[in-house]
């Protein structure tokens, strides 16, 4: 069974790109054909400046939300990052492997940087070094499949060169895992900037779908989105990104195909109406059992708990593993343990 791994990051509130490009396809088809883990990445969340109480309250919102999307804790492990400490340490070791050259190209860093000078404010190092911590995420659990947007790709292939480095240098270690995409709204766009992603980090404007927006408030934000120019819909993404973003929510809301959807409206109008209710009608019965996991707190943590106790059981020896092939000694209680476990075989060995 192939192992995925994915997750969110809590520096905004959860949108309808983040649901209708990852969520509802881990919960849909991910966990029901490979052995799954869904994450909230919190560390990555401390890359720039923030208010820790609403890291705190993202957090459990991300993680209520993933569970109202859909994932099951009998099918798939559920837990937020910073409860397994494997990933800050398997992350020292990759930058140890990592190049200052490969941290800088990545684009997500160059725009981010950008936006912070901008700002008037400082870079923080975490953000140039959070693709290794990415890569740690991955690599710790032995991922064949990473389920990505496509802003996302560059920073797995970067685990995939990682991984392989590591295995040349010191031996066979890690799984090198591969990006893969939706078919159909791998990544929606703002509404009202449909050249940029619908980010839940950068903008609180009328462009972005919540998860938890009131059904009158995403009808108002798809009517009011962003067209082009001219009368006719037509599936043109590079032409006319505008009517485009709408017809691929539509499509990936209702189950149509982009292309084929445009031949049915004469007008943008009508387009809007029928993707506004078909984002509404898809957003109701996540925000139902929203509502229903918010008046049981008690589940939420016991999830997180049983899931951060799985997952450290998975990624410890892969990580044990990558700690003694570049050459660090065992902690005493690891060459215990190791002791203890022989022994448990040889008298498990001698009672046959």
């Amino acid at each position: 069974m192939k192992r995925v791994f994915s997750g969110v990051k809590p520096t905004g509130h959860l949108t309808l790109g983040n649901y209708l490009g990852a969520m509802r396809q881990w919960a849909a088809v991910d966990q029901h054909r490979a052995d799954a883990l869904f994450c909230v990445v919190d560390l990555h969340a401390l890359t720039v400046d923030h208010d820790p109480a609403r890291v705190r309250r993202l957090s459990r919102q991300a993680a209520t939300l993933l569970l109202a999307s859909g994932l099951d804790p009998e099918l798939c492990t559920v837990f937020v990052q910073s409860h397994v400490d494997e990933h800050a340490r398997l992350s020292y070791v990759l930058e140890c492997v990592a190049t200052d050259g490969e941290m800088r190209r990545m684009i997500q860093y160059k725009e981010k940087a950008a936006r912070e000078r901008e700002r008037g404010g400082s870079v923080r190092l975490s953000l140039l070094t959070y693709p290794v911590l990415m890569a740690a995420d991955i690599l710790a659990y032995g991922a064949d499949e990473v389920p990505v947007g496509d802003d996302q790709a560059q920073h797995v292939e970067l685990t995939r060169d990682l991984a392989v480095r590591f295995n040349q240098r010191y031996g066979h270690t890690f799984v090198v895992p591969r990006a893969t995409h939706p078919a159909v709204a791998a990544r929606v766009m703002n509404l009202q900037e449909p050249a940029s992603k619908m980010g839940k980090s950068d903008d609180t404007g009328p462009g972005i779908v919540y998860l938890l927006d009131e059904p009158d408030a995403v009808r108002k934000k798809v009517m009011r989105a962003v067209t082009d120019s001219g009368n006719d819909v037509v599936y043109d993404p590079q032409g006319r990104p505008g009517v485009a973003n709408l017809l691929e929510i539509l499509a990936a809301c209702t189950g149509g195909n982009p292309s084929e959807l445009s031949g049915v409206y004469e007008s943008y109008g009508a387009l809007k109406k029928d993707t506004a209710e078909a984002v509404v009608e898809t957003l109701r019965p996540v925000q139902a059992r929203h509502k229903e996991l918010c008046a049981d707190p008690v589940y939420v943590e016991e999830v997180l708990r049983a899931g951060a106790e799985k997952a450290r059981a998975m990624a410890r020896p892969t990580v044990d593993a990558a700690y003694r092939a570049i050459g660090l000694l065992p902690a005493a209680e690891a060459v215990a343990d190791a002791v203890v476990g022989a022994g448990a075989a040889v008298v498990v060995n001698a009672a046959r």
